[in-house]
This record gives C-alpha cells, structure tokens and sequence, in this order.
C-alpha cells in the first residue's frame, strides 16, 4: 500500500484541467453492433409478422447510447474522417431498414382499413339500422 508521505507528493487536480471523458468501446465497433442490428430488425420484419419490435427497438436504443456516451467529447470532424465509410454503410442499411418499415405499416394499414370496410358493410345490411329502434327522425 502507498504511504501518506507517497501521496501528498502527487500534483493536485483542479478543476480547470481538461476532463478526457472515458470512451465505453471502439467506435467502430459500436457502429458495427448498429448496423447488425439495423441488419436483423430488416430481415425479421421482411420475414416474419411476429418479429419483435420492442426489443429490437430497446438494442437500437442501448446502441445509440453507446455511441452518444463514446462521442461524448470527441472531436466530430475527426470522428466523421475516420468512420466515414462505417456511417455511409449504416446510412444505406438505414434506408433499407426504413424501407420496409414503411412496407410493414403500410400493409397493417391496408389490413385495418380492410376490417374496418368489412365492419361497416356489416353495420349497413340494414340488420341494425337506427330506423329498426325507432331512433331515426323523420
């Protein structure tokens, strides 16, 4: 263990020395976990209607968190240079990803729309008509 006398040796921190902020994990690499991640959310919702959004939504989050905590004070035209071809890939597989996102909605709403004529059809065979109640005014 370090003696008393060892320590006070030791220069004291002030608050105006720079603040280096820890970066949790290569940027690079967090890029990458993204970008698979983006990659699986495309292919479970191209492929299957009981892919699992919300965990896939709560990974992305984790993520990007990551990478705003790594970027906290990084200098981001040097972060840009470095990572440019990582972030034009994450772009493009992004777009993808939005891609058939919209596809998803768009069929769920073309489904809903669906049901909801099917309903009013239904409603409109005259079956249950207001006039049927005596509520209708003449």
């Amino acid at each position: 263990m370090a003696d008393q006398s060892e320590l006070s040796n030791l220069p004291a921190r002030t608050s105006e020395a720079p603040v280096q902020f820890a970066r949790p994990g290569n940027l690079a690499a967090i890029i990458g976990r993204i970008e698979e991640a983006v990659d699986e959310e495309t292919a479970g919702i191209r492929a299957s209607t009981g892919y699992d959004l919300k965990a896939s939504n709560a990974r992305k989050s984790r993520y990007l968190y990551e990478l705003t905590r790594a970027m906290k004070g990084a200098n981001e035209i040097e972060f840009l240079e470095q990572h440019r071809e990582g972030l034009a890939r994450l772009r493009q597989k992004l777009a993808k990803n939005e891609a058939a996102i919209l596809a998803h909605l768009n069929a769920v709403n073309e489904v809903a729309n669906l049901l909801k004529n099917a309903i009013q059809r239904a409603e409109a065979d005259g079956t249950y008509s207001a006039r049927e109640f005596g509520w209708a005014r003449a």
